[in-house]
């Protein structure tokens, strides 16, 4: 809709030098909502990661487990899957990254995000570990925006707690 209107503004306007302008402008409040956006999208991640921990400090408090430790070597009927598979995943944490918000003096960074996919297919604990802080944020939030859920992982017909790890890699072209 902003763009329908700066359009009209720019199609409008005569003078060459007042259509530059116009079209400096709408650049520069296109480049500001990517940022409120991104501010907004770290604040989101902020607050899951801290309602995460407060549930974490919460049992830890109250002396529970949250559940029975695993058993190594468990056979798992079925891993979580997204929905179309790994590459749709990458494809769709691609698209989420706000390539403003990354901030690198190499050309190629990359990070490994393990996240826990629950029993309902919902992504929570993500953590992503890299050389690139700033990275590693915008892989997280990427991964707590994905659009669909998993289809949890089965072992003996029931869904179980699943630990998933993606390793990212991104060549930023100058």
């Amino acid at each position: 809709m902003l763009g329908q209107e700066f359009k009209k503004k720019f199609d409008a306007e005569t003078d060459n030098f007042h259509k530059a302008s116009i079209k400096s402008d709408y650049l520069l409040f296109m480049q500001k909502m990517d940022s409120i956006e991104n501010v907004a999208l770290t604040g989101v991640l902020l607050k899951t990661k801290n309602l995460e921990d407060l549930a974490r400090l919460h049992l830890i408090k109250a002396n529970i487990t949250p559940e029975a430790p695993e058993v190594p070597n468990v056979v798992i009927d079925k891993a979580a899957d997204y929905p179309g598979g790994i590459n749709e995943l990458r494809k769709e944490v691609a698209d989420l990254f706000y390539l403003g918000g990354i901030y690198s003096e190499t050309k190629t960074i990359k990070t490994n995000v393990a996240f826990i996919v629950e029993r309902d297919g919902t992504i929570t604990n993500v953590e992503a570990q890299g050389d690139n802080f700033t990275f590693n944020r915008q892989a997280e939030i990427a991964l707590y925006s994905v659009s669909q859920k998993f289809s949890p992982a089965i072992v003996n017909g029931i869904p179980v707690r699943y630990r998933f790890r993606l390793p990212l890699t991104m060549n930023l072209e100058e």
